[in-house]
């Protein structure tokens, strides 16, 4: 009698379940999209401004400075004021910088405009993955954050779609717009379902971490990403010079503390270490690559930004189809076995891409670009909720904005990195009396064979991958949140 009472209690919390994650999932799909669509619409951006690429550039730099600087205050704000309110806060700030960027005149407002949008997007991730952590049951924690996983990977194959068609047969306006409907649904239904997640007794706001983190995070971003143009400029090495200053003089302050703003102890846990290290690994083979393929699409075969989109829909349909499907085994066998076959898939598609040639069929091109999809559906959710399971459950609203800043670092290191790389070997090739598009072909091959070689670096790391070790209070954390989460739940 009771094993069947239990049963129908867990059917009950996963039903539950559904309402806060279709809030946390719309959130995340509309500030996920907008990280992708303005790439597509900045030919477009240039014309109507009638301004300079160079100049509309930091619109796409501003918005993700803006993510990169609020990051680390997701934690601290959801503690002291409540996940819920913050959540719902982050959203109505981002709809209204959307509306904002709509009615923009010129390019200046415009870049004014998305760091507002940035500045409310940059929370919504860390505090969407920690309010659903904390309230799945852990015997299928898995299953859950695959589910929740499926935004991160279909958003941005699915914004190239989305903005190519609305560039080419609406207006660009409306990449921002159509934020506003998709805000105002996120926001009833948090009002509705999300749980008022009971707050914790904070000090006094970090104010050298608050300080500290943002010109961390933000400089290093920018340095990044300056150095994807030229890694020897006066802007690229003081973005890197200053950003590695703060981020030593952060880690040195941030460990004094007892409560700080972000939680760098958390890396003495060492399967937590481990998997932050290969998810480091298998973002910067993945992000690099993702915003290659687009490029070669459009500069090399003349596609146009909508066919891209399409041509990159297997991508976003093998990575649906396979985040569930890994989440589930997730709860069976653990990370390991999913990250090693995930990242082996991926190195595979990545030698196949290092293949391409001037006659290379849309078939083969789109057979990778599927493989690249089912590896990320396995692997990236897989390893993002092994570093949350290694982490005291307590501390997770804490963890997950320190992971976020770094993927956001890491995902610029790799774009910057592989471009430089690219356009470097371009260069080079043209010099050995190359015509362009040779150049430019035997310089995409040798990019992504240069992200295979990564990848598989992250594959082999994926052997010392183990089931995280039971966390000492992680008990007294669930015991704290968790039943006053369910019952809020309830009504």
């Amino acid at each position: 009698m009771s094993e069947k009472s239990g049963a129908i209690e867990q059917e009950v919390t996963l039903r539950q379940l559904i309402g806060p994650l279709a809030a946390v999932i719309i959130g995340m799909i509309m500030v996920i999209l907008d990280s992708t669509v303005v790439n597509v619409a900045l030919p477009k951006l240039v014309e109507d401004f009638n301004s300079s690429v160079t100049t509309l550039q930091w619109s796409i730099t501003g918005y993700t400075l803006a993510l990169s600087a609020v990051i680390p205050l997701a934690g601290w704000m959801t503690d002291r004021y409540g996940a819920k309110r913050i959540f719902l806060i982050t959203i109505v700030l981002f709809t209204l910088g959307s509306v904002l960027c709509a009615l923009a005149r010129t390019p200046e407002q415009l870049v004014i405009y998305r760091i507002i949008q940035g500045l409310g997007g940059g929370m919504v991730s860390p505090i969407g993955f920690a309010m659903v952590f904390r309230l799945a049951p852990p015997g299928k924690m898995g299953s859950i954050m695959g589910v929740l996983g499926v935004p991160m990977l279909l958003a941005p194959a699915l914004g190239p779609i989305l903005a190519g068609y609305l560039v080419e047969y609406v207006s660009w306006h409306w990449i921002f717009l159509i934020n506003l409907p998709i805000g105002i649904i996120a926001v009833l239904v948090g009002i509705k379902f999300l749980p008022n997640l009971e707050r914790k007794t904070v000090p006094s706001l970090d104010i050298m971490g608050m300080i500290l983190a943002p010109i961390a995070f933000a400089m290093l971003a920018f340095g990044v990403s300056e150095g994807g143009t030229d890694w020897g400029s006066a802007r690229t090495l003081t973005g890197l010079i200053v950003g590695g200053v703060a981020l030593v003089l952060f880690i040195f302050v941030e460990l004094r503390k007892k409560q700080p703003l972000l939680e760098l102890r958390v890396f003495g846990s060492s399967d937590f270490t481990r998997g932050i290290i290969i998810a480091w690994v298998a973002q910067i083979s993945l992000f690099g690559s993702i915003l290659l393929i687009p490029l070669y699409l459009q500069q090399i075969e003349q596609y146009s930004a909508l066919k891209t989109g399409v041509i990159l829909l297997p991508q976003a349909l093998a990575s649906a189809v396979f985040m569930p499907i890994g989440g589930k085994l997730y709860d069976k066998i653990g990370a390991r076995p999913l990250v090693m076959t995930g990242l082996t898939v991926i190195t595979a598609a990545l030698f196949m891409l290092s293949r391409l040639s001037a006659d290379t069929s849309l078939t083969y091109i789109m057979t990778a670009l599927g493989m690249i999809g089912a590896g990320m559906g396995m692997t990236m959710m897989s390893i993002n909720t092994h570093v949350l399971a290694a982490a005291p459950r307590h501390l997770v609203s804490r963890v997950t904005p320190l992971t976020t800043a770094a993927q956001q670092v890491m995902v610029s290191f790799a774009v910057a990195g592989l471009t430089g790389y690219l356009t470097s070997g371009i260069t080079d090739n043209m010099a050995k009396g190359q015509d362009q598009i040779t150049a430019s072909i035997g310089s995409y091959d040798d990019t992504f064979f240069l992200s295979a070689c990564i990848a598989i670096v992250g594959a082999l790391l994926a052997i010392i991958l183990r089931k995280p070790k039971a966390q000492p209070d992680d008990s007294a954390g669930s015991k704290a949140e968790d039943p006053n989460a369910a019952a809020m739940m309830g009504h």
